[in-house]
């Protein structure tokens, strides 16, 4: 088994709600990264590791223009920002969630990492 490493060390991400729904974009910060991505970070995997606050089901989108993945992530949010009883009940802090994410790393995995200057 490889070593395990944060999606945040490949990406970056934003999240916000749209009523009672979330959605969470994950952008690689290289062609690599979105390649890897691409196999890697399924609608299932996210509805997975969210399963704690029972989304009835996850849909992702392609965005390969900017390198990203946008998963919308379906009655998560219990209710929404005016019902929700929950700490986030805007869906802000899931993309930092998602990016903690400990994944398999990859033998390419300097390849998927933020060019430095």
């Amino acid at each position: 088994m490889n070593a395990s490493f944060q999606l945040g060390d490949i990406a970056h991400g934003r999240s916000g709600d749209k009523g009672n729904h979330a959605n969470i974009a994950i952008i690689a910060y290289t062609p690599a990264g979105y390649a890897w991505l691409l196999e890697n970070l399924s609608a299932d995997a996210v509805r997975d590791y969210f399963l704690s606050m029972t989304p009835s089901r996850v849909s992702r989108y392609e965005a390969a223009n900017v390198l990203g993945l946008n998963f919308v992530l379906y009655d998560i949010l219990a209710g929404g920002a005016s019902r929700s009883l929950r700490i986030d009940t805007q869906g802000k802090t899931l993309a930092l969630a998602l990016l903690q994410k400990p994944m398999d790393r990859p033998n390419n995995y300097q390849e998927m990492l933020r060019p430095r200057p």
